[in-house]
Formats: C-alpha cells, structure tokens, sequence
C-alpha cells in the first residue's frame, strides 16, 4: 500500500477539513498515482493550510522540463513506519515536517495478473486522513512541495487485501499531535506507528479507479478494540 488514491469534494471530506480547520475545499481527484499531485494539511505560523503537492518525497526535474518527476534513483514513494527513526530519507521530516493527506478512499489490487480485482477502500462513515510526511525543494527558485504517506506493518484483517503493509490512518483526536512541528520529540507519536485499524473499512470490489461503480459483493472490515 497504497499505489493508487482518491479524494471526492463531498460532505465527508468536508467534515474531515472543517475538524482540520481548513476553511477551503479540496479539489475532487481520482487515481492519484506516484507522482501526481495531492493536497497536503500542515502547519505554518500562519495556521494550517492546504496545499499542492507531488506524490513522492524524492523528485527531480523532468529531462524535458514540462515540470518535476520521483528520482528514478529510489523505489519507494511510501515511507515504512519502522525506519522513520532511523533512515536518513525519513528522520529529519519525521521529527519536524509532518502532515496529512486528505482522501475518501485508496486502492489495492488481488488476483492473478490479467485477471485482478481493484477494490476502494474507504472507513465505512467518514473522510481519511493519511499520516505522511513533507517537503519544499528548491529548484532555482521553483518551489515545489511533495510528500509520501506512512505505512504500517500488515495487519491480520487485511492481509486478503494487501500482505505487506497498510496506511497509517490517523483519527481526529491524533491530529495535534501530529501535526504539531514543534513536537520534535517522537517517543509520543509511537504508540500511532502499532499496526490497527481504528475504525470500521469498507472493502468495494470496483471496475476500476476512475469509475468508482461497485461490481460486487462489498466486505466490511471491523475496527480493532480500543
């Protein structure tokens, strides 16, 4: 997880923005891949605010120069919650540059190539709030922001779906904290990196990311206990 997102200008994610005290709208986007552009929340001294960004924390000018592309130097475009501590592409950001990315579902595929099932994935009664990560490059002077999304370690109810890992989806009461650049220290953002779901997700077999219709039978996977 997660290749492949969504975000829909709906009364969902707009009670997530509202909580977030974000006063504008996102824009409604479908089939967000590595490298397109998301909408990321993060704190200034202004406040909080919304903005643009590219789906990948590495990038780098196109060689054509219609704009900025992930490094093809590194594979990954998620960050694994266990080396958030430790690796040098993730330590600095963790401790002082982390936000949230607003979405109404994400997208994982099963089953034999040539013959795979997308499914969106979405909680069952509100908007999603990827944790993640961000950063501001500088390129001569273009200032371009990206992010990445924190993974878990798989969990036991959503293996079916996905083996390796799943996304850290935050619930409001962890927004402060999280999104608080002065809490430097990340011993208290710990107990949100422990593999859980916190509420109940629908499972939506779907024809694919840009058409949302439902094509089968949907599966709802319970929270954890708190």
């Amino acid at each position: 997880m997660c290749g492949r997102y969504n975000v829909i200008d709906d009364p969902l994610v707009q009670d997530l923005l509202e909580i977030l005290g974000i006063p504008i709208r996102v824009q409604s986007r479908l089939n967000i891949a590595p490298g397109a552009k998301g909408q990321i929340i993060y704190e200034t001294n202004q406040g909080r605010a919304l903005e643009d960004a590219i789906w990948s924390l590495l990038i780098e000018p196109k060689p054509d120069g219609s704009g900025y592309r992930p490094s093809p130097k590194y594979s990954t475009f998620n960050a694994r919650s266990g080396s958030l501590g430790t690796s040098p592409l993730w330590k600095k950001r963790f401790h002082s540059q982390r936000a949230i990315i607003p979405a109404s579902g994400f997208h994982e595929w099963t089953g034999e190539k040539g013959r795979k099932q997308c499914y969106n994935i979405h909680p069952v009664d509100s908007a999603l709030a990827f944790a993640g990560l961000y950063e501001f490059w500088d390129f001569q002077g273009d200032i371009v922001p990206s992010f990445t999304i924190v993974t878990l370690p798989p969990h036991p109810n959503f293996r079916h779906i996905h083996p390796k890992s799943i996304p850290l989806m935050l619930r409001p009461e962890d927004f402060e904290l999280w999104l608080d650049p002065k809490l430097t220290n990340t011993d208290p953002l710990q107990h949100l990196l422990k593999t859980r779901i916190g509420e109940p997700l629908s499972v939506e077999p779907i024809k694919s990311p840009e058409k949302l219709e439902i094509k089968g039978e949907v599966e709802k996977i319970e929270a954890d206990d708190a």
